[in-house]
C-alpha cells in the first residue's frame, strides 16, 4: 500500500551569500514559534556542524543534514517526509549563497517545493534591494518563493525605502535592525560584536556561551515585528507543501553488532551529526559517549570514533590529561580500531604549531605535526572509497598535517573520476589500528564503510 504524503508548512532560509544572517533569522524563526507551543524542525542544507547547535537550541528538536549529494535524494526526502508527519513547521537553513554549489540551496527547493525566503544584507543598500530581490526570485523559472527579508536595517526610513524599492509588495517579509540584543546580549552588540559570534571554522557553538537563550530570544523579539514573525500557524498555510513517502530503504545491515563505540563528545570535539550517532545504533553497536578534555580513561568499549572540533583550543588541556592518553595508546596497542576525524586525528598527533607560532605537544599516537593557518586549508564534498564501499562527505579545516604515517586512501571530489583520487584530495592514514583523516564523513552513506572504519569483520 502507497504511504500518503505528508503537509506541513515549510520554508528555506536562503541569501545571496554567506555571511547575510541566515542562520540568526531561521533560528529567530524557530524559537519565535516554539516558545508559542508549535513543533519546529529545522534541517541544515549542506555539511555544517555548528550551525545546527544554535538551530537545534532554538527549535527544541535535533537538527539534521539536507544536501541532495551527500544524503542523496531519498535520505532528503525520508526525512522531510518523517518531519512533516508530526511537525508545525519545517525550517531548511541554507547553505552560502542561494544558487552557490551543486547541488544549491536552489535545487533542494526546487526538488521538494519548498518556498525561498531570502534573507537579504541591506546596510549598504537602497533601491538595489528591490534588484536583488527580484533577481533572486526570477533568476531560475519555476523556484519556490515566499519573499524577502531585509537584514541589518539602519532605521524606519531605511525600511520604507528598501520596501519602496521591490516590484511585488508581496515580497515584503519585514527588516531587522542592523544590531538586535537584549540582556546580557545587549554587551556584545554594544562592542560590534554580533549577536551569534563567529570564529575561524563559523559561529561560536551555542554551548559556550551563557546567554545564548538570551540572545536566541532577542532576535526572536526582534522579529516578531515583521510581517514574517506576525503570521500565526494558520497564516503559514500558504507555505504548505505536500512531502511524499521515499521507497523503501535498504535495510542497514547489523555488523556492529555486540560491539561498543565510544564517541567522543565535549567542547574539543563537538562536530558530530546526530545522524552519525543514528547510524553506528542502526549497524547494532553501542554508543558510548566520553570526554577526552574531563575523562581520565576511555570507556570499555571495541571501538573508538574522534570526531571533529577544536584540539587546537584546548591544546594544552588535551596534553595534560595523560591518563586519557594513555588510555587511548593502550587501546590502540591492544589493536581496537581508532577512527579519527580532522580535529580528532590532529589530537592523535605528535605536536601542534598554533596560529601565534608557538608549538604545543599533543598525544603522539600518530606520528607528525600539526600547523594552524590563518586561512582555508580546504573547503568542499569529498568522498571516499575504502573497504569496498563508498562515504561520501566534506572538508573544511584551517591546518595542515605533516605525517610519516602510511597513507591508505585519498578522498575525491564528487566530480573527479577515480584516478583523481592518487594525487589529490585528504590523505587517510593509517598507523596501527588508527585511521586518520582530514576527511569528515557522513556515516548513513555507507554503514558498511563505517563498519569497515571501525573493525567490524568482512561477511
Amino acid at each position: 500500500m502507497a504511504v500518503a504524503a505528508a503537509r506541513c508548512p515549510a520554508l528555506l532560509i536562503a541569501a545571496p551569500a554567506s555571511g547575510q544572517g541566515k542562520t540568526t533569522v531561521t533560528a529567530a524563526l524557530a524559537r519565535l514559534h516554539a516558545r508559542q507551543g508549535r513543533r519546529v524542525q529545522v534541517f541544515k542544507c549542506g555539511p555544517d556542524f555548528l550551525d545546527p547547535h544554535w538551530l537545534e537550541l532554538a527549535s527544541g528538536a535535533p537538527v539534521h543534514q539536507l544536501d541532495l549529494w551527500m544524503n542523496g535524494e531519498r535520505d532528503c526526502m525520508q526525512r522531510l517526509h518523517a518531519a512533516a508527519k508530526h511537525a508545525d513547521l519545517i525550517l531548511v537553513e541554507g547553505v552560502m549563497g542561494l544558487f552557490d554549489g551543486s547541488p544549491s540551496a536552489a535545487d533542494l527547493a526546487q526538488r521538494f517545493g519548498i518556498p525561498v525566503l531570502a534573507v537579504v544584507d541591506a546596510s549598504a543598500m537602497a533601491g538595489t534591494f528591490g534588484a536583488m530581490a527580484f533577481g533572486l526570485r526570477h533568476y531560475r523559472p519555476g523556484l519556490p518563493w515566499a519573499g524577502v527579508l531585509a537584514n541589518r536595517v539602519g532605521s524606519a526610513r531605511h525600511a520604507d525605502m528598501l520596501r519602496d524599492g521591490l516590484r511585488d509588495a508581496g515580497d515584503w517579509m519585514g527588516a531587522l535592525a542592523r544590531v538586535q540584543s537584549v540582556g546580557s546580549a545587549a554587551g556584545a552588540a554594544a562592542k560590534g560584536g554580533a549577536l551569534l559570534p563567529e570564529r575561524h571554522l563559523g559561529l561560536v557553538a551555542a554551548h559556550e556561551l551563557s546567554d545564548r537563550m538570551e540572545r536566541l530570544d532577542a532576535a526572536a523579539d526582534a522579529l516578531r515585528d515583521t510581517p514574517l514573525g506576525a503570521m500565526d500557524i494558520h497564516a503559514l498555510q500558504r507555505w504548505a507543501v505536500d512531502f511524499p513517502a521515499p521507497p523503501a530503504a535498504a535495510v542497514v545491515p547489523p555488523l556492529l553488532a555486540g560491539r561498543t563505540v565510544a564517541v567522543a563528545q565535549d567542547a574539543a570535539f563537538c562536530f558530530v551529526y546526530a545522524a552519525n550517532v543514528q547510524t553506528l545504533r542502526e549497524l547494532g553497536a553501542r554508543v558510548v559517549f566520553f570526554s577526552p578534555l574531563a575523562n581520565a580513561a576511555l570507556p570499555v568499549c571495541d571501538a573508538v570514533w574522534l570526531p571533529g572540533g577544536y584540539p587546537e583550543l584546548h591544546s594544552a588541556q588535551l596534553a595534560a590529561n595523560t591518563g586519557m592518553a594513555a588510555s587511548l595508546r593502550a587501546h590502540a596497542n591492544a589493536g581496537k580500531p581508532v577512527w579519527a576525524e580532522c580535529g580528532g586525528m590532529m589530537s592523535l598527533c605528535d605536536a601542534i604549531t598554533l596560529a601565534d607560532g608557538t608549538a604545543a605537544p599533543l598525544w603522539g599516537l600518530l606520528p607528525g605535526r600539526v600547523t594552524m593557518q590563518q586561512r582555508l586549508a580546504a573547503l568542499g564534498p569529498q568522498q571516499l572509497a575504502i573497504g569496498g564501499h563508498t562515504l561520501r562527505g566534506h572538508t573544511f579545516h584551517y591546518s595542515t598535517c605533516d605525517s610519516s604515517a602510511a597513507v591508505v586512501a585519498r578522498t575525491r571530489r564528487p566530480q573527479d573520476g577515480p584516478e583523481a583520487a592518487a594525487g589529490g584530495g585528504e590523505a587517510v592514514y593509517r598507523h596501527g589500528s588508527v585511521h586518520a583523516s582530514y576527511f569528515h564523513a557522513w556515516f548513513p552513506s555507507s554503514p558498511e564503510a563505517v563498519a569497515h572504519l571501525l573493525g567490524a569483520r568482512a561477511g
